[in-house]
């Protein structure tokens, strides 16, 4: 591992984040006919709570005041495993896509129990949902990686993704579509994004991820929110390389690069578009829609297995 790529890419995540939100909300907007946000909006809104000190519950302990930090630690590490605009990531070699989702779901817990540590009705109710719909995102995003681990014959993440050129597979063969139809819906359950979630109502009936930060202010909250927006550029980007990959070479290139960002606005537009469509689902159909994504990976699994 070159110090060169970890640095790069540690800042592709941490700069690179923010943006993908912001053009998510603008495009969001402009489908609804609204002007929106300004791209950069994400950026203005971390810095003015990074400068702001954090209200504290009385009930609070110290798991409350440093989950945060677990938290961004645990995703910002998950990171350095997934290729972005190469298909080598700085750390793939320590570890494969099963510590991916471990570091995830390590990141969950730690907000959980955050929630749960206040007393709060709304951070046990959050916390609640937040495990329970997590129980149906990691079958559905276990069964779609090793899906592709199989057909790649490596759970290594810097071989999954250079896979397509391999196999000379097409994004339009039976498998790449049903993969890709399954794996969509885990970043849509993963990061709260309708029709899972919505991120922008704070209505107690319907909250799942908002509940549980609603006690955190400041500094604390802008690590979180920062998370938030990690977690999706690495899920987006794991979609596009996965199944509209662009690798031709191994090393950095401005076409190979230009490519995975047109690619990864284009899984935010449709990501915007999705949200646009479709009306946040009652909490009892979600584990359906999951079901569904589960489904489509398996039958792509078994078109493996008679092609074979």
């Amino acid at each position: 591992m070159e110090p060169l790529d970890f640095f790069t890419q540690l800042a592709c995540l941490l700069l690179g984040a923010p943006l993908l939100q912001g053009f998510i909300k603008k495009m969001k907007a402009r489908l609804q006919g609204r002007q929106g946000p300004s791209l950069l909006q994400p950026y203005y809104d971390l810095w003015k709570l990074l400068r702001k000190d954090s209200v504290l519950s009385e009930h609070a302990s110290w798991v409350f005041r440093y989950a945060p930090y677990g938290v961004f630690s645990f995703i910002l590490t998950a990171g350095l495993f997934v290729p972005l605009y190469v298909p080598q990531a700085p750390m793939a070699y320590a570890g494969d896509c099963i510590l991916v989702v471990y570091l995830f779901a390590m990141a969950r817990f730690l907000q959980a129990i955050a929630a749960l540590d206040t007393g709060s009705a709304f951070g046990g109710m959050g916390s609640s949902r937040e495990m329970t719909i997590s129980s149906f995102v990691e079958p559905a995003l276990f069964m779609a990686l090793f899906t592709v681990g199989l057909k790649a014959d490596s759970l290594n993440l810097n071989e999954m993704v250079l896979w397509p050129y391999r196999d000379s597979i097409g994004y339009f063969s039976l498998f790449n579509i049903l993969l890709a139809a399954g794996f969509f819906v885990v970043p849509i359950a993963e990061t709260g994004r309708i029709p899972v979630d919505n991120p922008a109502t704070h209505l107690e009936l319907t909250m799942i991820h908002e509940a549980m930060i609603l006690e955190y202010s400041g500094r604390a909250l802008a690590l979180i929110e920062w998370s938030k927006a990690i977690k999706q550029l690495i899920f987006l980007s794991l979609f596009v390389n996965l199944f509209l990959p662009v690798f031709k070479e191994e090393a950095f290139s401005l076409h190979s690069s230009g490519l995975f960002l047109a690619k990864l606005l284009a899984a935010g537009y449709v990501t915007a578009w999705v949200e646009t469509l479709n009306a946040k689902l009652r909490l009892f159909r979600v584990p359906g829609l999951l079901f569904l994504s589960v489904c489509c990976s398996f039958l792509a699994l078994l078109s493996i297995i008679f092609v074979r």
